[in-house]
């Protein structure tokens, strides 16, 4: 019995699983797969693939279903992921193309990765740690306090205090934010913030304090890991899964945003050959979500922008992706959801992310 032929019985009972959700045998399978064996030879292999870990036989005269550890292997065999359909991704292009801000395509985004699974989809917006900068503007709104604007590369604004002891004057305000805005153009807020601290030189004497107060600033929301915000979509889902009583737990780990943040985040973090993450029951070490799996994929800046994706670069592994995630998307379902397209509706709608993104931050 050679290792790959038992590979391929693996994967059709994955296969066959996660279509039926019923134990499947090996009549079925020998009836059903040109695996070019008989169904004794069949029923061996599945033998071995039991002993092995990978399946188990609920009952004695069942077929059997996979382990984590079948599924595992299953999706780290997933060397490509099955493109989207041509309307599908004319949807998602449409759908999202519509968005007006980046609040809009997250909730946008949330909803129809929601609709394509069938399951829970999450997407975060970015942390303020994440970004860089893009404007400031600095606005007196009362004797002694200045307001500073600040809007960053993924359309996110924060607004900020400044405190000084005596208001500049509208020119040397003006002076300070459009040397800001000229020095400190993508840069981050940690180094944005130091280079607002080693302003110097003839006309910013006078606007020293709420130049070093903007660096303050600066450097505080640059230590925000958090995301400003999630969204979530698909919890009606639930309710019709067949495994709901194994579910039910997901319920209180989807309550629990931090934990699901810092899941998915990394996921999303970890390279990958599909450029997707993915935790499988007890990998999550999350009790709630044991019977549950997470997939996520980070977006970002896009050295490439891929709005009208094509066909190759759905199949090919994040060659037009992101640098670095400044944010994730992901779904959640049950451990027998179909991971296949899973994957490739949360990289999609990753991509058109990116590109809303990477749009925002061009000031088009």
């Amino acid at each position: 019995m050679t290792q790959s032929r038992r590979m391929l019985v693996l994967r059709a009972v994955v296969e066959d699983y996660i279509r039926s959700q019923e134990p499947v045998g090996s009549a079925a399978l020998s009836k059903e797969r040109d695996l070019g064996v008989s169904s004794a030879t069949i029923r061996n292999d599945m033998a071995a693939l039991e002993d092995e870990g990978y399946l188990i036989q609920p009952h004695t005269s069942a077929g059997r279903v996979p382990t984590e550890k079948g599924y595992r292997y299953f999706v780290d065999r997933l060397a490509t992921v099955v493109p989207l359909s041509e309307a599908q991704r004319r949807g998602i292009n449409s759908f999202l193309s519509g968005s007006v801000s980046l609040k809009d395509a997250l909730q946008r985004s949330a909803r129809l990765l929601s609709e394509i699974t069938g399951q829970v989809a999450i997407v975060a917006s970015p942390s303020l740690s994440k970004a860089t900068l893009r404007h400031v503007e600095l606005v007196p709104v009362a004797m002694s306090t200045l307001l500073a604007v600040v809007i960053t590369d993924t359309g996110r604004v924060a607004q900020h205090g400044l405190t000084v002891s005596a208001m500049p004057t509208a020119d040397d305000i003006n002076r300070l934010s459009g040397a800001v805005n000229e020095q400190c153009n993508g840069q981050s807020l940690s180094s944005a913030s130091e280079t607002v601290r080693a302003l110097g030189g003839t006309g910013f004497e006078t606007v020293r304090e709420a130049a070093d107060a903007l660096a303050d600033a600066f450097a505080s929301m640059a230590l925000d890991e958090r995301a400003n915000e999630l969204y979530m979509s698909g919890t009606s889902h639930l309710a019709h899964s067949r495994s709901l009583t194994d579910l039910a737990p997901l319920f209180d780990a989807l309550e629990e945003q931090v934990v699901l943040m810092k899941l998915m985040s990394n996921l999303s973090e970890e390279p990958s050959a599909t450029g997707v993450g993915v935790s499988i029951g007890s990998e999550s070490h999350t009790p709630e979500l044991l019977h549950a799996s997470v997939v996520s994929s980070g977006y970002g800046r896009s050295t490439s922008p891929v709005a009208n994706d094509s066909e190759r670069n759905e199949t090919s592994p994040d060659q037009d992706s992101t640098n670095e995630p400044i944010a994730f998307v992901g779904s959640i379902g049950p451990t027998h959801m179909d991971y296949a397209a899973t994957m490739a509706a949360v990289r999609a709608v990753a991509k058109y992310l990116t590109f809303f993104v990477s749009e925002s931050g061009s000031g088009d």
